[in-house]
């Protein structure tokens, strides 16, 4: 519909355009569509049908459909209302308005049980290759949706490791995998700690620095929280909001996800196990404060009631 049109464009990546469209059942959709007709961007295109097909999962893009036969390759997902993490990021820094921390412990832990189950649960094991804020979708409802597989790479279940040309985004890269190009699960989980520091630190992967620096994030935190305290380094928000143990918890886990040996670095099982319980850490503590609070309230009321009914009485 529209023939594309480019008003209708939801967003640009290197292996093609993704524009919003109407089935003839009304279902809104997100269609990519191949920008050139090169055998490399099928093949992309081609990779990423056979991973999709493959898996089930609630915080990953559900794939409705392709088509090969047209000019250029053309795939239908499920249409995601709320754009990406890396565009509310962004917005949410320069409008002043932050991600609470029940949500920031919330968006990680689902885009870290994606990654486990892509890594571990599957049918087969799915090393992403492309994990990045803006890869991470937010439906109406703000839950995740992990996102573009066209760069990911099936194997079987019992490869540890496969050899191949470094492909990934500029500052969420794993420096091993860079100096080896051995790509393996820990490639991901390096590229989960920066989105980690993105949500903790509302900065971008290479930011500029208030002396016109460009730096790279995971560096930048990697020497900063060796010489000054967490209330410096994280959002003012996440440090109001969150308990001293619950931000040296996650900072640590974003240290060890960061780690330049892919072997000292946690599992995606390991990392959604610390996060989740994380959470119900957070939810168990959020509860007690509403309780404690109603409590208060009441006995505040019953005060109330006391002092009226005692001041009616004849003296």
């Amino acid at each position: 519909k529209n023939n594309f049109d480019h008003t209708r464009i939801l967003g640009q990546g290197g292996h093609g355009t993704v524009y919003k469209g109407i089935l003839s059942d009304q279902r809104v959709v997100a269609i990519k569509k191949s920008m050139t007709i090169k055998q490399g961007e099928i093949t992309h295109f081609i990779n990423e049908v056979a991973i999709l097909l493959r898996i089930n999962h609630r915080n990953i893009v559900k794939l409705f459909g392709c088509c090969l036969e047209t000019e250029v390759p053309l795939l239908v997902y499920d249409f995601i209302s709320n754009g990406s993490l890396f565009e509310l990021l962004r917005y949410n820094s320069s409008n002043g308005s932050l991600l609470s921390w029940e949500d920031t412990l919330r968006i990680a832990t689902e885009v870290a049980g994606a990654l486990y189950y892509l890594h571990s649960a599957a049918s087969v094991s799915v090393f992403h290759r492309d994990v990045k804020s803006s890869n991470i979708l937010l439906d109406a409802n703000y839950t995740t949706k992990v996102s573009d597989f066209g760069t990911s790479r099936l194997v079987s279940i019992d490869q540890t490791h496969i050899v191949t040309k470094v492909q990934g985004p500029f500052g969420y890269l794993d420096p091993e995998y860079c100096q080896t190009e051995c790509l393996n699960e820990k490639s991901d989980v390096y590229s989960f700690g920066v989105v980690l520091l993105e949500l903790l630190l509302m900065k971008e992967p290479i930011f500029t620095s208030e002396n016109g620096l460009k730096l790279n994030l995971a560096g930048y935190f990697l020497e900063e929280v060796k010489v000054r305290p967490l209330s410096e380094i994280v959002t003012t928000k996440i440090y109001e909001e969150a308990t001293e143990e619950e931000i040296n918890n996650v900072t640590l886990l974003a240290e060890m996800c960061l780690s330049p040996r892919g072997e000292e670095r946690p599992t995606m099982k390991q990392v959604e196990m610390t996060l989740q319980s994380l959470r119900n850490v957070t939810q168990t503590t959020a509860v007690h404060r509403a309780n404690a609070s109603d409590q208060l309230s009441q006995r505040c009321y019953s005060l109330e009631h006391e002092f009226i009914a005692s001041a009616e009485l004849p003296r």
